[in-house]
């Protein structure tokens, strides 16, 4: 809900910078300028902490294989390679299920995983 607000927020950027006139819908340079935003939106989280808002509240976090913090490289792997996941019928994320170590496709190609940290007593 927070990346929706925000792509709203830059889409009423670009508006605003257009003259106050709609961007068109075949618009490739708006589509990737939202990629972008979305990228940075979850970069920054992922590099700052590991954890997006949605990750703090379930207490899930994004640590390296070397369990430290992802970098900049790491995040736009996982990123990348997450958008394409969904295409093959999402299967890269099916991939969880299938595969011994339990990682999704983003993972691997980013050398990073989720952790669970669990309520403390």
């Amino acid at each position: 809900m927070l990346l929706v607000s925000v792509l709203l927020v830059a889409a009423a950027v670009a508006v605003a910078l257009n003259g106050g006139e709609a961007i068109g819908a075949n618009n490739p340079f708006f589509f990737v300028y939202l990629l972008g935003v979305a990228f940075t939106f979850y970069g920054w989280f992922w590099t700052h902490g590991g954890q997006t808002l949605g990750m703090r509240a379930w207490r899930v976090y994004l640590v390296s294989e070397n369990s430290t913090g992802v970098n900049w490289q790491q995040a736009f792997l996982r990123f990348v390679v997450g958008i394409f996941s969904w295409l093959p019928l999402g299967l890269g994320y099916w991939w969880l299920w299938l595969s011994p170590d339990k990682l999704s496709w983003h993972d691997i190609a980013s050398g990073s995983y989720l952790v669970y940290s669990p309520k403390k007593p």
